[in-house]
């Protein structure tokens, strides 16, 4: 009996000897990694009873749609209807709201058996589709939920680590297109690799538009300046707080540093002691290191405050690797110009000690200026309306 004691404790030891090793080394990931834990399924709203989710008191958080998947990009048609890339499942869906009670009548399944899809968009009419290794373009069919295939554009090379693709236009019909790293830290063999690639509308003459990019997720063009902006995370394993991840004006012809340098032209020494960072670009605002910053919208919305227009927000999917968890929450970023001056808390409560609710991916509004969240670890759509 004490043997079979004495293993035990052993046991037991060596689990909590292990667990303290690795969240040394690489991090606490259990807020990543663990069940996510259940939403309520009826049609209240979602308030600090029933989900400890945290946003200024004048606005309504609810359960828009449920149990949709891994839910990625969000983008409206035409019509009104939103649109969901469910990358791990193959498919992009639709969730009607038919009766606009701010509740999905149902989800329906748009496109499936496409490889890693991730970005939507509609631009005269049609659907944009990123795969992971081509752009698509469907006609879109409002009445019937439906898309047909009309032509890819261009082909993309593999992805690896960082597959996920999205897609952005500009007023002058310029499509945009994220690629993210291969690795955590390398050199690609493709200089279409963490890059961003610009095309026209029909997918002519693709080249390359912006470099060093690790995993520029997301990206969203400003309305009022019609410049690039996207969200960037930067490289693991060198600590709590370094380096940065970013938001980034993406320019023509710009180098953002990967995998020599991050931040503001500091080099990386880890991987490259002879770095010269001096003609990267610096990014327009540092975050706070493993937040992982991913969907990002400028507000223009009647129910939001006058001088909150034209500010960002953004959605913090969380950490992985990090000893104490950051993110999990949307933040609000003041923007002046060309400059973020500060952030500040808009949704926060997703992560409760090391188990958490859910993670937000990217945001949308409609043409209301309600604002619609999706959230790839409980599977749920929100929808935020003013009281």
């Amino acid at each position: 009996m004490k043997k079979i004691l004495f293993g035990i404790f052993l046991i037991i030891f060596f689990l909590a000897v292990g667990f303290f090793l690795f969240k040394n080394k690489v991090g606490d990931i259990r807020p990543a990694v663990l069940p996510v834990k259940p939403l309520p399924t009826n049609n209240t709203n979602i308030t600090p009873a029933n989900l400890p989710l945290k946003l200024p008191s004048q606005y309504t958080l609810g359960l828009f749609a449920e149990n949709t998947g891994n839910g990625r990009d969000l983008e409206f048609s035409p019509g009104q209807t939103l649109l969901v890339s469910i990358t791990s499942e193959g498919e992009i869906k639709a969730l009607p709201d038919k009766n606009q009670d701010g509740r999905a009548d149902s989800v329906k399944t748009v496109l499936t058996g496409l490889k890693n899809p991730h970005g939507i968009a509609f631009y005269n009419g049609k659907l944009y589709v990123a795969e992971e290794t081509k752009i698509s373009r469907y006609n879109w069919n409002e009445q019937n939920l439906e898309a047909v295939f009309d032509k890819t554009l261009f082909n993309i090379p593999q992805g690896g680590r960082h597959f996920s693709r999205s897609l952005a236009f500009d007023s002058k019909g310029n499509l945009y297109v994220t690629v993210g790293s291969t690795c955590d830290v390398c050199r690609e063999n493709h200089p279409w690799l963490s890059a961003v690639i610009v095309s026209d509308a029909q997918g002519n003459n693709p080249r390359l538009f912006a470099s060093g990019l690790r995993n520029s997720v997301f990206i969203a063009v400003n309305p009022e300046t019609n410049e690039l902006w996207g969200t960037e995370m930067g490289r693991d394993f060198l600590g709590d707080n370094a380096p940065p991840d970013e938001i980034n004006i993406i320019k023509d012809g710009e180098n953002y540093g990967w995998p020599n340098c991050y931040g503001d032209k500091i080099p990386d020494a880890n991987f490259n002691q002879n770095a010269n960072c001096s003609n990267t670009e610096p990014p327009v605002y540092r975050i706070q290191a493993h937040s992982a910053p991913l969907g990002l919208v400028f507000i223009n919305s009647p129910q939001f405050p006058a001088d909150w227009q034209g500010d960002l927000l953004v959605a913090y999917h969380g950490s992985w690797n990090r000893s104490s968890p950051v993110g999990y929450k949307i933040v609000r970023m003041n923007v002046e110009g060309n400059q973020v001056l500060e952030e500040e808390d808009f949704i926060s409560g997703f992560l409760e000690e090391s188990q958490v609710i859910g993670r937000p991916v990217d945001l949308v509004f409609d043409k209301k200026g309600n604002l619609y969240i999706s959230d790839d670890k409980s599977g749920a759509v929100y929808i935020v309306t003013i009281k």
